[in-house]
């Protein structure tokens, strides 16, 4: 990882980045993208990173849930335990536990931080939700009491003008963004935060996908919005199914070490593995960090700090994960050239 290794390989990136730039992916008959006459978006220029409120998030502090709450029914999918809502602002919300619940705030809080899309939600320490048959539960009736209390739980919100698409779908090799900075921006990010679940429309069917589209309508044109829907399995060890854990900073850290092995032909060398390893990590030029590191390098301690607490985090994760996060940060910010 030095200065030499990232000069040596610059020309070769250049020529590289030219023909990636050039080529469109080419299209598996199994994903479904949308058509190429809307507009397609995976990135918005965040401004100035520095005043990003990351307590709050997207949905901002208006956004936040508001009790009480009423059941509405129990959402069998995926493998944790997770209810629908209606807030007493009439919004609907996905109600989530487990232990992704603290790693997925956190890591879209990051994403969304430098531009990506992510879904509003927020923790809840504690509340109650009304009108719960408790003896129709099955996975939450650990989660919810009988008299309807509730700890620890993620609320995303799913009361929102754009249509959640269920036609069209997309994998990290097979979209109109590769070989852009916008997407490996993206993949650099599921790294900076080791999640190792990856999954695409290539995942049973596009049934089990992590990858997925907004379709927000525009009057004359739709815009058509890629994101990563779930960010759960992050923010601890990446690697196989005994290896791999969430929120778990321990883990975390010791993995930093091995974050990035180098830069060989002017691509980043990265130790990650997940679902889809070289999905996530092969061909990233090094000048795709610099990219974003325009962004993700205005991020001070304090915003950290923010998300950290906003995701239910303890005193003794926050000062972790600020150590931790921060180191990998730092390391990105160690291949830009200095000016």
């Amino acid at each position: 990882m030095t200065r030499g290794d990232v000069k040596q390989g610059f020309f070769l990136s250049i020529l590289l980045l030219t023909g990636m730039a050039g080529r469109a992916a080419a299209h598996d008959d199994k994903v479904h993208l949308p058509p190429a006459s809307g507009r397609q978006v995976i990135w918005e220029n965040p401004g100035r990173v520095s005043s990003r409120d990351l307590e709050f998030g997207p949905g901002g502090r208006a956004g936040v849930p508001a009790a009480p709450f009423t059941f509405l029914q129990e959402d069998s999918s995926g493998t944790t335990p997770k209810v629908n809502v209606r807030d007493a602002q009439g919004r609907t919300w996905n109600v989530k536990w487990g232990e992704e619940v603290h790693s997925e705030i956190f890591a879209s809080r990051l994403a969304w931080s430098v531009g990506y899309i992510v879904e509003s939600e927020y923790y809840v320490p504690q509340g109650l939700i009304l009108g719960v048959d408790h003896h129709s539960l099955k996975r939450a009736a650990k989660e919810i009491d009988r008299n309807g209390v509730f700890h620890s739980a993620r609320f995303q919100l799913r009361s929102q003008p754009d249509k959640f698409s269920k036609e069209y779908d997309w994998t990290w090799k097979d979209n109109p963004f590769v070989g852009t900075a916008e997407l490996n921006g993206l993949r650099i990010m599921m790294l900076l935060t080791s999640n190792w679940d990856n999954k695409d429309a290539r995942d049973i069917g596009g049934a089990d996908t992590n990858t997925a589209i907004f379709v927000r309508n525009l009057g004359r044109t739709v815009e058509y919005r890629y994101f990563v829907q779930d960010w759960g399995a992050t923010m601890g060890r990446w690697g196989g199914a005994i290896k791999r854990s969430k929120w778990d900073c321990i883990g975390y850290d010791e993995e930093s070490k091995h974050f990035i092995k180098g830069v060989k032909d002017g691509l980043v060398e990265w130790g990650y593995s997940g679902k889809h390893t070289g999905s996530a990590k092969d061909d990233i030029p090094v000048q795709h960090v610099w990219w974003l590191m325009r962004y993700l390098g205005q991020l001070t301690d304090r915003q950290l700090l923010a998300a950290l607490r906003a995701s239910g985090a303890t005193e003794g994760e926050e000062r972790c994960y600020l150590q931790a996060v921060r180191a990998r940060i730092d390391v990105l910010a160690s291949f830009v050239p200095r000016r």
